[in-house]
C-alpha cells in the first residue's frame, strides 16, 4: 500500500517503550510439516509467553534451519502492534523512508507499454556482474517511493545484492504510453522484465519479492505451468491469494477506508492519462473508472474489460494466485499476518497446497496488519520484522547453489537485441 491519507494528523509519541526480546523454543511435528515457534519468557519477565508463529509447507525441513532470524521471537511493538488497523496505518505513514538515489530505466514492452525499472545508482560500477539480483514488486499503486520497498532494497544491497524496483504502468511515476494499465491477471510485463534483467546480467542468479498485489502477480508468474521459471527463488508477502475472498472483506467495516484510499490512488493515475482512454468504446465505462468510489468500481469500468473478463468476479476468480501454488517449481517463501491482516484474509491462504508442495514454505505471524510487521530490533520506525527473514532465506538459496543460471532459462541473444531497442532512456533521479 502506498502512503495515503487515512485521517491521522500526527505520529505517535517516540517514547513508546520496547518489549524485551525473548528466546524461543522450536517444536517440530514432522509428520505434518508443521512447526510452531513459541516465545518463552525469561525468569525476570512478567510475560509468560508470546503467540506462536505458524510455519508449514512441504519445504519446511529444507528452509527452516536456514532462517536464523526466526530464532528471535515475534514481539509486536507495544500499543502500535495491538491493533491491526493501527499497525497498518502507522506503517503506511510513519515508517522511515530511506534516502536512495535511483537510476531509472524506462522499459518499453512489446505492446508499446512502459514500465519503470529503478536501480540503485552506482551499482553498475561497484558490484560484480555475477552479483545476485533481487527484483521487487510493490503492492497496488505502489512503487519505489514506498518505505517497505526501500528498506528491503537497502538490506539486500548491504549483503552485496543488486536490487531493482519494478514500477508497473503508471505506478511510481512510471509513464503510461498505451490505453492499458496493469492488473492482477496480466503477466506479460513481469515476464518481459525478468527476461530482460536475466539477459542483461547472464552470470547472475535472479530472485524476486512481491508485496500484496505484487505478491499475487509474482506467485502467478512462478506458478505458470507452460514455461520454465528463470527465477532461482521468490518471496510473497501479504499476498491476498484469493481475490474473491479479499474483495468480500475489503468492502466491510473499517476496511472501506483502505478501499477508498487505494481507489483514490487509482483514479489519480487514471486521470493523469485520461486522454489515452477518451475514445474507448465497447463495454468500457470510462466515467465510472474516472470517478470510482471503490476498487471494484474501477475494475468494473476499466480493468476487467481491458483484460477480457466478462465480469469483475470473473476477473478476480481467474486472477487469484491461490490456484498457482500447486504448480510452483522453484523455492518460494510466503509470509502472512493471518487474521491480523485486514486486506489479505487468512481464509484465502492455500494452506493445503503449500503443505503438499516440496518447494514452498509459509510463515504466519500472530500480528502485523497489512504491510506492517512493526516488531523486531528496528521497530517502530525502521524496517519490517520480515526483512531479515526474507534475506536469510534468499542468502541460503544463493549460497547453497540450489539453482544457477543456464541457457535453458535465459533468452537467446536475438531476443535480447529485440528488447534493447525498446529501452526508452536511462536517467538518474532522486526519489524521496
Amino acid at each position: 500500500m502506498a502512503r495515503a491519507s487515512y485521517g491521522f494528523s500526527a505520529p505517535l509519541h517516540h517514547s513508546l517503550r520496547r518489549l524485551t526480546q525473548f528466546p524461543v523454543t522450536l517444536i517440530s511435528c514432522r509428520t505434518t510439516n508443521l512447526y510452531n515457534i513459541r516465545a518463552v519468557s525469561n525468569s525476570n519477565s512478567s510475560t509468560n509467553h508470546q503467540p506462536s508463529l505458524e510455519i508449514i509447507g512441504g519445504a519446511v525441513d529444507s528452509f527452516l534451519p536456514a532462517v536464523n532470524a526466526l530464532h528471535l521471537s515475534y514481539v509486536p511493538y507495544p500499543v502500535v502492534g495491538s491493533n491491526r488497523h493501527l499497525e497498518t496505518i502507522f506503517a503506511a505513514f510513519y515508517r522511515s523512508l530511506p534516502d536512495v538515489r535511483f537510476r531509472r530505466q524506462c522499459f518499453r514492452t512489446r505492446d508499446d507499454g512502459t514500465v519503470a525499472l529503478d536501480w540503485i545508482s552506482g551499482d553498475d560500477r561497484s558490484l560484480p556482474s555475477d552479483s545476485p539480483i533481487l527484483i521487487l514488486l510493490p503492492g497496488l499503486t505502489g512503487g519505489s517511493e514506498d518505505t517497505y520497498v526501500r528498506h528491503m532494497l537497502l538490506r539486500a544491497r548491504s549483503k552485496g545484492w543488486r536490487g531493482v524496483v519494478f514500477n508497473s504502468r503508471g505506478c511510481g511515476h512510471s509513464p503510461v504510453t498505451t490505453a492499458q494499465f496493469y492488473s492482477a491477471s496480466f503477466l506479460g510485463d513481469i515476464t518481459e522484465v525478468v527476461e530482460y534483467v536475466g539477459n542483461r546480467y547472464p552470470k547472475a542468479n535472479l530472485y524476486a519479492a512481491g508485496w500484496s498485489l505484487g505478491a499475487n502477480i509474482l506467485v502467478r508468474y512462478v506458478g505458470q505451468e507452460c514455461l520454465p521459471c528463470p527465477l532461482s527463488g521468490a518471496v510473497s508477502l501479504c499476498n491476498p491469494f484469493n481475490l474473491v475472498v479479499a474483495d468480500e472483506d475489503f468492502r466491510k467495516g473499517f476496511n472501506i477506508v483502505y478501499d477508498k484510499a487505494l481507489t483514490n490512488s487509482l483514479c489519480r493515475i487514471f486521470k493523469r492519462h485520461a486522454l489515452l482512454f477518451e475514445d474507448m468504446g465497447g463495454e468500457f465505462n470510462i466515467p465510472l473508472a474516472a470517478n470510482a468510489k471503490s476498487v471494484r468500481e474501477f475494475d468494473e469500468g476499466l480493468t476487467r474489460v481491458s483484460f477480457g473478463f466478462e465480469s469483475v468476479d470473473d476477473y478476480y476468480t481467474n486472477s487469484s494466485s491461490s490456484d498457482s501454488i500447486r504448480n510452483v517449481s522453484i523455492p518460494l517463501l510466503c509470509i502472512q499476518a493471518a487474521e491480523n491482516d485486514p486486506i489479505a484474509p487468512s481464509r484465502g491462504i492455500p494452506r493445503e497446497d503449500i503443505k503438499k508442495n516440496p518447494n514452498c514454505m509459509l510463515i504466519v505471524t500472530p500480528k502485523g496488519g497489512h504491510l506492517g510487521w512493526i516488531a523486531g530490533r528496528e521497530a517502530p520506525f525502521g524496517a519490517p520484522w520480515t526483512d531479515p527473514v526474507v534475506m536469510d532465506f534468499l542468502e541460503y538459496l544463493e549460497q547453497s547453489g540450489s539453482s544457477t543460471p543456464s541457457p535453458s532459462t535465459k533468452l537467446q541473444d536475438s531476443n535480447r537485441i529485440g528488447h534493447d531497442k525498446h529501452d526508452l532512456h536511462h536517467v538518474e533521479v532522486q526519489i524521496g
